[in-house]
């Protein structure tokens, strides 16, 4: 029981929260084309409801002329439906365009508000690691749509019920009148009746339902993981057909639709149940009021005009008071999209007070005044508070090529996250040089859709570059064969090998000279050849910037003047030694020297340990060899 009411009272809580979030709507700079479509919406439903009781009106007049046998009378009646079925559609039309453009901008102006705040902050980045809730592009795609579509489906309904029943039991009192029934005379017994009949229907829709609403926001997580399983086999698709993946797949897919199945299973026998009530409402209704009228036509108190007239306010009364139980499907779909909404917002709100450990504190970026890149007691610990990185220090200066070691899950990726300001769990502060460019490297170069030229320019900080720059920068890292199709739109993604993309995103360094560029595995899909290149180049282009690349291949050492070596001391976390490499070239012979700070207290001490490497020079390709390699 107790869990029941916190289950119920977190729902209430998503459902208030939905309602505020959405709201905003109706206000701030939306709110002129928000007011103009709702007053539109509601004028829409007023004529509509006008036109309802024309109609009812017209049913007295057409069936007292059919009667009366008045022939001139229903000639005219004729004239008269004709009329208000042009003008029932017109105001229909209005009414669909009022209705569909104020969902359109409803839901324009949500989605741009999620999709901001998953944006910004890099929450994006930060939800996919904590995963506090499932398929957020579900949430603010289908989830999005459903629950302003269905809302202002609901909210027109609920209008319309109000301002029908009003209207109609007026009709409805002043039509049907009294009834004596052994001496008791019963005024407006037919609004007793109608109010009586759909009370007792909508409380067992309400008890046949209610458990509907899990029901489906089950399914809706169950469509969210299945679109996420399918899309994932399809951005994998090249490894999975490489390891012949396929039977895998088809199981795991199998066992994914088969739970969304299942779940589809109990909101059909929730639903059927429904069903089942409706059905036979929807027989019985129409007979109620012809049968609660048949004493007083019998009698004469009534005309036949004046019983169909009854009839069709019964009708449209019970109609609009049982729309809550002819809705009850609406309403579950829309309050299992409207809470996990919900719970997405919600989860902005958790992750910007979860960015920072139990102790309140977090990694602190702030401006470096010297132009370096500082690291001062820095930890860095999982989400969940375990310590990857102990406490460490370090000092990388404009220029400086600098490469990160580190046995595997010491935190070598992680730190640079950090660095470059993704990763806030852990403590310490990061100084960084004010208004330095960054490029950040991954070990899977980002593609976006688009054409070849919006590739090599994201993102886009409006530097021009013409079309000679990018077709000799294109040349030089071995994509030339790509110069003519620049400004073609495909997926490069897949038409590009792992390789061609690594020499993408170095081409889009390479145009960009950045201050700071920060790599992780760049060249991991490279041949060696090809990393040779690609990281000449990066010296050659980029000579005053500053490199921290995180990289295990041999081979390139050579190419950065420091390492950092990430190592575990005792099997704790990772602690940063720092190594100057120095390279002096000698009669064709290159002398390194490997001077490794192993402790804190050695540097303190400045008492390095040094050792000394020699090696044979590769000797460095012509300008003409390095492109017919």
């Amino acid at each position: 029981m107790e869990q029941t009411a916190q289950t119920e009272q977190r729902e209430r809580g998503l459902l208030r929260r939905f309602i505020t979030l959405s709201f905003r709507f109706w206000s701030g700079s939306s709110r002129k084309i928000a007011w103009i479509l709702a007053l539109a919406f509601l004028g829409a439903l007023a004529v509509n409801m006008l036109l309802s009781i024309a109609v009812n009106r017209w049913n007295k007049y057409f069936f007292d002329a059919l009667q009366n046998k008045d022939i001139e009378a229903l000639i005219w009646s004729v004239a008269v439906v004709a009329g208000l079925a042009l003008a029932s559609a017109i105001a229909m039309v209005g009414l669909t365009q009022a209705r569909m453009r104020l969902q359109l901008r409803w839901r324009e102006w949500l989605t741009h508000k999620l999709a901001g705040r998953w944006l910004s902050e890099r929450r994006f980045y930060k939800l996919s690691i904590l995963r506090t809730v499932d398929n957020p592009e579900a949430r603010m795609a289908e989830d999005g749509r459903l629950s302003i579509e269905l809302f202002v489906d609901l909210a027109g309904g609920v209008l319309n019920t109000l301002m029908l029943s009003m209207a109609f039991v007026f009709v409805l009192w002043q039509v049907g009148g009294s009834l004596t029934v052994w001496g008791y005379t019963i005024p407006g017994y037919l609004v007793i009746a109608v109010v009586i009949y759909t009370s007792l229907t909508t409380f067992g829709m309400y008890k046949l339902g209610r458990p509907l609403v899990e029901r489906v926001e089950e399914k809706a997580a169950g469509e969210g993981d299945f679109r996420y399983a399918l899309t994932r086999t399809r951005e994998n698709a090249e490894t999975i057909a490489l390891i012949g993946g396929e039977e895998d797949e088809q199981r795991m897919l199998k066992d994914n639709f088969s739970e969304l199945a299942r779940r589809w299973i109990l909101v059909i026998g929730r639903q059927v149940r429904m069903i089942f009530l409706s059905s036979g409402n929807n027989v019985i209704a129409p007979a109620v009021p012809l049968l609660l009228g048949a004493p007083k036509f019998l009698s004469g108190e009534m005309t036949l005009g004046d019983l169909m007239q009854a009839a069709a306010a019964f009708s449209s009364v019970q109609t609009a008071l049982n729309w809550l139980a002819d809705n009850a499907l609406s309403l579950a779909n829309w309050s299992a999209s409207a809470r996990r909404v919900a719970a997405l917002d919600q989860a902005f709100d958790d992750m910007d007070t979860f960015s920072a450990k139990q102790d309140g504190t977090s990694i602190e970026i702030k401006d470096s005044e010297d132009g370096a890149v500082r690291l001062i007691a820095v930890s860095i610990s999982q989400h969940d508070g375990k310590i990857m990185l102990d406490e460490s220090d370090a000092r990388i200066e404009m220029g400086e090529k600098v490469i990160v070691k580190g046995e595997s899950g010491s935190g070598k990726s992680t730190l640079i996250r950090a660095i470059a300001g993704l990763w806030p769990w852990g403590s310490g502060q990061i100084l960084r040089p004010l208004d330095a460019r960054f490029s950040f490297m991954p070990q899977r170069p980002y593609i976006p859709l688009g054409t070849l030229r919006t590739a090599l320019s994201y993102p886009d900080d409006g530097l021009p570059f013409s079309d000679d720059d990018i077709a000799a920068i294109l040349e030089e890292c071995g994509l030339q064969h790509f110069t003519a199709r620049l400004d073609e739109e495909d997926n490069w993604s897949s038409i590009m090998s792992g390789g061609e993309q690594q020499r993408l995103a170095f081409a889009r360094v390479f145009l960009k000279k950045p201050d700071i560029v920060i790599m992780d595995e760049a060249t991991s899909a490279l041949d060696e050849i090809s990393q040779r290149r690609m990281m000449e180049m990066m010296m050659e282009h980029l000579p005053k910037a500053m490199v921290i690349h995180v990289a295990h291949r041999p081979g390139l050492d050579k190419y950065h003047t420091r390492e950092l070596v990430l190592k575990r001391e005792g099997g704790g976390p990772a602690v940063v030694h720092e190594g100057d490499m120095l390279r002096v070239s000698i009669g064709g012979r290159v002398v390194s020297s490997l001077l490794k700070r192993i402790s804190r207290q050695d540097r303190k001490d400045n008492v390095p340990d040094i050792v000394i490497e020699v090696k044979d020079e590769e000797p460095r390709p012509k300008r003409g060899d390095r492109d017919a390699a």
